[in-house]
């Protein structure tokens, strides 16, 4: 009896172990091209899928609606990524991917390392990131944070004497009184000599007189929560419901549609505040994202981003439903 229990129990756990991946055979990919690489005479598009059978590139002409105007078979290529090159100026196209991978077809989904998205992040944007820069963005730069040595001249920093501002951008401006225009926009933190009804400072100009010496952003990347195509309507979010990593927020952007839009109004924020000098902290959560089976990362390399169960079910030390297995090397 003993012996047929031992005997139960291991084929219970050697059953356990076997529903979740090994990937310690999955390659690594270590070049720093992955997702897009634009110029005006071709696009270049690699995405790391080490166990697809197919890879797709679909092109689209919104950000939202309508139907795929191209579908490009992408080449296998080294160490687990798929590649694929359009030539001619491709700028402004809307492009996802979707893999082949366990005998079906993944859902669509944007590049994960797209920096321009359309309305609600669904789709990547073929960009020249030139075109976003404000005036004058070239030369910005974060203000020197320290004092001068009376000697040398040279800037001593001294990391203790910061004073870090903890700032929602929407919740900065959006006050019916805080005489801002751009209320709940990146823009809002741009506005110089705004005042409340008591003539009190708000926004930049209160920033400046409480003597912070850094501003901490809370999320300001593209989370899901709120809908951009329904800015009329009451909605809120702190933003840690990571959707697109690297891409601005619509919602606090004048435009969500126009990728363009969004990251220059960023960059205006950015330049604004570094110009009164005060120096950006960006809160960013790379624990989990906001989906987990139909996230951007699982819909390309399913399991390997994240860390599962025994049973193969989804982690989730973070509380939110996933957890980002930073212990791999992808």
């Amino acid at each position: 009896m003993k012996q047929f229990l031992f005997f139960t129990l291991l084929s219970m756990t050697l059953s356990l172990r076997a529903q979740i991946s090994d990937f310690s055979s999955y390659p690594v990919y270590k070049g720093d091209d992955l997702g897009l690489r634009y110029t005006p005479g071709a696009s270049n598009f690699r995405i790391w899928s080490p166990a697809a059978e197919k890879a797709e590139l679909i092109f689209y002409t919104q950000g939202a609606g309508g139907s795929a105007v191209q579908t490009i078979s992408m080449a296998r290529s080294e160490s687990g990524t798929w590649t694929a090159e359009v030539k001619g100026d491709q700028k402004g196209k809307f492009y996802v991917f979707r893999v082949y991978v366990n005998g079906k077809w993944n859902q669509e989904v944007p590049d994960p390392y797209a920096k321009m998205v359309g309305v609600n992040g669904r789709r990547a944007v073929i960009a020249d990131l030139t075109a976003t820069n404000p005036a004058g963005w070239e030369k910005d730069r974060s203000p020197d944070f320290g004092m001068k040595d009376p000697g040398t001249k040279k800037i001593i920093n001294h990391k203790t004497d910061a004073i870090i501002y903890e700032l929602h951008v929407r919740d900065a401006s959006i006050d019916a009184s805080s005489g801002i225009k751009m209320k709940g926009k990146f823009l809002g933190l741009t506005e110089k000599g705004t005042k409340n009804q008591a003539g009190l400072a708000t926004g930049i100009d209160h920033l400046k007189e409480l003597g912070v010496t850094h501003i901490h952003l809370l999320p300001s990347y593209d989370f899901y929560t709120v809908d951009e195509s329904k800015l009329d309507s009451p909605q809120y979010n702190w933003g840690y419901d990571p959707l697109n990593y690297n891409t601005p927020e619509g919602s606090y952007s004048t435009n969500p549609y126009d990728g363009v839009t969004r990251i220059r109004e960023f960059k205006e924020l950015i330049k604004t505040m570094h110009a009164n000098g005060l120096r950006v902290v960006m809160d960013v959560v790379y624990n989990h994202t906001m989906f987990s089976e139909t996230s951007w990362f699982n819909q390309l390399a399913p399991g390997y981003y994240y860390r599962q169960k025994p049973d193969g079910s989804f982690s989730d030390a973070t509380a939110c439903g996933n957890e980002t297995a930073s212990e791999r090397p992808m």
